[in-house]
């Protein structure tokens, strides 16, 4: 078996049947689909059980909730293929996707292989966005500068199964799991390659821009907390100490900030601010002299001047936005 295709199922009838017909369409045919329902409410085991009558290929994990990380890991657990693919159940791909994927993989016998990807808006237009792996890297140093800009979803990259056997899994029970994995696999990736072809079509959802209340907001200081847990264990913090400064102040000031915006709750905000800048404080009081930041443009000079008066900035220009 070349290839195991892992989709976590969970709410997502209204998604699941252009999900699988995508899979199925592939031009390549060397694979398994093994669907992971996640104790998924809505009639989305009819829609398994349907297709799993028709098509020989499709194995079906039934399993009390516990999260889309958790569903992901019950997949890995009895998956069978040389290389692992991501898809989640509200999205679909293009046809050659694993076909070229595949012949990237096994062309130089890549531990992971990325593509770009669209993201598909209710409107019906499509905004294509980078993987911002622009080449095949094989060079250490190569590989872990990619770091500092890799875009973290699971979903869009191939792995070759040899990267599971360091125990890596996706961390059950925290929401932002994505770039926690992506960061935490880096120390046993030898080899990057790409293909610069849209071929995940990421689904944006309508809804509520704006959030309410939910602890698990805080879970991207845990994320941080692990990856770097992780590496002190490894004994690698001096080797990619550059790296995950940049990525981790680049990910609590801006990413995690905005989101917390987007809450338009101004105390919930300020206690995000405090613990970024608590936990940026502790384990990188010196990251302003940090060598990436020189050729990261504004977003750059942004992280270098962060305060609470930036910080919010971010939060009232996201709150009149919202308004």
């Amino acid at each position: 078996m070349k290839l195991s295709v892992i989709v976590p199922v969970y709410n997502t009838e209204r998604y699941l049947r252009k999900c699988l017909d995508s899979i199925l369409a592939q031009t390549f045919t060397d694979y398994e689909i093994i669907i992971v329902n996640d104790a998924s409410p809505d009639q989305s085991q009819v829609i398994i059980d349907e297709y799993m009558q028709v098509h020989s290929c499709i194995t079906c994990i039934k399993k009390p909730n516990g999260g889309i990380s958790d569903a992901r890991n019950a997949g890995l657990k009895i998956a069978g293929g040389e290389y692992i693919s991501f898809i989640d159940s509200d999205d679909y791909i293009r046809e050659d996707m694993f076909e070229k994927m595949i012949k990237k993989a096994e062309s130089e016998d890549f531990d992971l292989v990325c593509c770009d990807m669209d993201y598909i808006f209710e409107n019906g237009k499509t905004k294509t966005v980078s993987s911002h792996i622009e080449s095949d890297l094989h060079d250490f140093e190569a590989i872990k500068e990619s770091m500092t800009r890799i875009y973290p979803a699971p979903w869009n990259k191939i792995y070759h199964r040899r990267l599971f056997d360091h125990g890596v899994r996706f961390t059950k029970g925290v929401w932002y799991e994505d770039m926690e994995f992506i960061y935490r696999l880096y120390p046993y990736i030898k080899s990057i390659g790409t293909v610069k072809e849209p071929f995940n079509q990421y689904v944006q959802h309508p809804g509520a821009i704006t959030y309410t209340y939910d602890e698990r907001l805080f879970d991207y200081i845990k994320n941080w907390q692990h990856i770097l847990s992780d590496y002190e264990k490894l004994g690698l913090m001096a080797s990619y100490h550059d790296e995950l400064e940049f990525s981790c102040v680049r990910y609590l000031y801006a990413t995690f900030i905005k989101r917390a915006a987007n809450y338009s709750d101004k105390k919930l905000f300020d206690q995000a601010v405090d613990k970024a800048m608590a936990m940026i404080h502790e384990r990188f009081p010196d990251y302003k002299k940090n060598k990436y930041f020189k050729g990261a443009g504004l977003k750059g000079l942004y992280l270098l001047t962060f305060n609470r008066l930036t910080a919010n900035l971010v939060y009232y220009k996201t709150v009149n936005k919202l308004g």
